[in-house]
């Protein structure tokens, strides 16, 4: 199943398969980890995608014994680049990609788009 991004410089969408969503937004949400504004609504939904997928492999969802899976998800801090592109070999190796994880995917993706989101700090007050 295909789904569409929304770029707002293309509004016409891009098409991206469900690995490729998945991939990016774990992808926004390490890099929004490294800044200091990241305790807000993108780290924690991030989070709740990160668990979900770390779920999905550790049962075996990625066809690798052994936990590859897992470790390549845990690895971004390591070589940012080289990590999105053996997560999304990780992802599009057959790993089950359910409703779940892509509505969690497009909840970090729009949360990341969203100016000025709020952080941690701001939701309390």
């Amino acid at each position: 199943m295909d789904t569409t991004l929304h770029n707002p410089h293309n509004q016409r969408g891009v098409r991206v398969t469900e690995a490729e969503l998945v991939a990016t937004a774990l992808a926004t949400g390490a890099a929004a980890g490294l800044t200091d504004t990241s305790r807000g609504v993108v780290h924690d939904l991030h989070a709740a995608l990160q668990e979900a997928v770390r779920r999905r492999l550790a049962g075996g969802g990625d066809g690798v014994p052994g936990g590859y899976g897992v470790r390549v998800l845990d690895a971004y801090e390591t070589d940012p680049d080289v990590w999105r592109t053996r997560l999304l070999q990780v992802l599009a190796s057959g790993m089950e990609i359910d409703e779940e994880i892509c509505a969690a995917a497009r909840a970090v993706l729009r949360a990341h788009r969203r100016p000025g989101h709020i952080t941690g700090d701001a939701v309390g007050s």
